[in-house]
């Protein structure tokens, strides 16, 4: 961390192969920050302040979205969000205020190595405190990482995570207390509720507030029933309720949210499973891809993310398309490291990010492939 009056606050920077980063406080959270205070040793994440920081005019900010539960060794154990990111300028950085120092975790060192886009740290490949910061500041270095994380547990921990929506930012509203996770009872769920805890967990803005056991119902405990938040608090336990594990539901009735920070892909075609115009939920609404520059890492990306192959082609001489929608996100640039089209870099979102004519469509080589339990066929008999 830099430009703190202490080693225990300040901006957050990373060290991304070989250059040192500012982190944008876009859909910075309070469980990010707690996770950086716990690797740099400095106990718990009291705030996220906002404001100016001193950044200089050449360095880069890395556009990177941390979804963090809380009970990561390391932020870049952390989901991340990369398509999209927002255009941040040099007043919007992410800072934390830790409440102090603790047991240094960090082994010392000094080699910068390259950062695998979206990769997981194991305990076998741990970060390292770097010689090459400010004299006196702790900061970050990403490692090589090839291994995936070892189990861990912090069950002391209060947490809060979603399941079963297919993302970090959308599905059932679950809090880790006293060892277990447990759910939210849908009683006087509303927008005010899910607006903090898409806020606590780095996922903008709530869009949803779902009840009914909209995404499974979840097992264990009932932690929270009848909340009443104004929407402001900092942690979804805060809220007033009807008292720690008081309520009188059943798992039928678990509280879910979907936040503007979930994302989902699509084809649209009447005819083919595997092609047709691509298309992107964001912010509550689907909206076209654009195809500017589209290559083909980035389309096999697509191509597998979609269950459709490994490999496809960009069709650029088809008619306008009938209808208006968001062209949300355009520039899309994968990289053999990416391991989902999430996790690649691309232009900002924008409701106009390229002009219908730039919509772009795609082939895959493959097929949906479907699994079927069958019967036998009458008169069939197995050898």
């Amino acid at each position: 961390m830099t430009n703190g009056s202490s080693q225990c606050e300040g901006q957050v920077e990373m060290n991304i192969s070989g250059r040192w980063r500012a982190l944008c406080a876009s859909h910075w959270s309070l469980a990010n920050a707690n996770v950086v205070c716990r690797q740099l040793g400095c106990g718990v994440a009291i705030s996220t302040p906002s404001g100016p920081h001193l950044v200089e005019e050449g360095d880069e900010i890395s556009t990177v979205r941390f979804h963090c539960s809380g009970p990561e060794s390391f932020l870049w154990s952390c989901p991340v969000t990369v398509l999209g990111g927002p255009d941040c300028s040099h007043g919007n950085t992410a800072s934390v205020i830790c409440s102090g120092n603790q047991t240094q975790v960090l082994p010392q060192g000094n080699d910068s190595v390259s950062e695998p886009a979206g990769s997981v740290a194991s305990e076998d490949s741990a970060p390292y405190c770097s010689g090459e910061g400010p004299a006196g500041q702790k900061t970050l270095l990403i490692p090589q990482i090839t291994a995936p994380l070892s189990l861990f547990s912090l069950l002391r921990s209060r947490q809060l995570r979603l399941v079963d929506g297919g993302g970090p930012c959308a599905g059932r509203v679950e809090i880790l207390e006293q060892g277990s996770w447990g759910t939210i009872c849908d009683d006087g769920w509303d927008l005010d509720d899910a607006r903090v805890v898409c806020r606590q967990l780095g996922c903008g803005e709530a869009l949803n507030a779902t009840g009914s056991a909209h995404f499974g119902a979840g097992s264990g405990p009932i932690w929270m029933n009848d909340l009443n938040c104004t929407g402001n608090e900092s942690h979804v336990w805060r809220c007033p309720s009807r008292g720690w594990g008081r309520h009188d539901c059943r798992h039928k009735q678990d509280a879910g949210v979907i936040c503007s920070e979930f994302l989902a892909l699509r084809m649209v075609s009447e005819d083919h499973q595997c092609a047709g115009w691509l298309e992107v939920f964001y912010n509550g609404t689907w909206g076209s891809v654009c195809r500017n520059p589209m290559e083909d890492i980035t389309v096999s990306m697509i191509c597998r993310q979609l269950g459709c192959g490994d490999s496809g082609t960009l069709n650029s001489s088809l008619a306008l398309r009938e209808g208006s929608r968001p062209q949300w996100v355009d520039g899309i640039r994968c990289q053999r490291t990416d391991t989902s089209l999430w996790q690649c870099p691309s232009d900002p979102w924008n409701y106009t990010s390229c002009s219908p004519e730039e919509e772009a469509y795609i082939s895959c080589a493959g097929d949906l492939l479907f699994l079927c339990v069958c019967p036998n066929p009458v008169g069939y008999s197995e050898i």
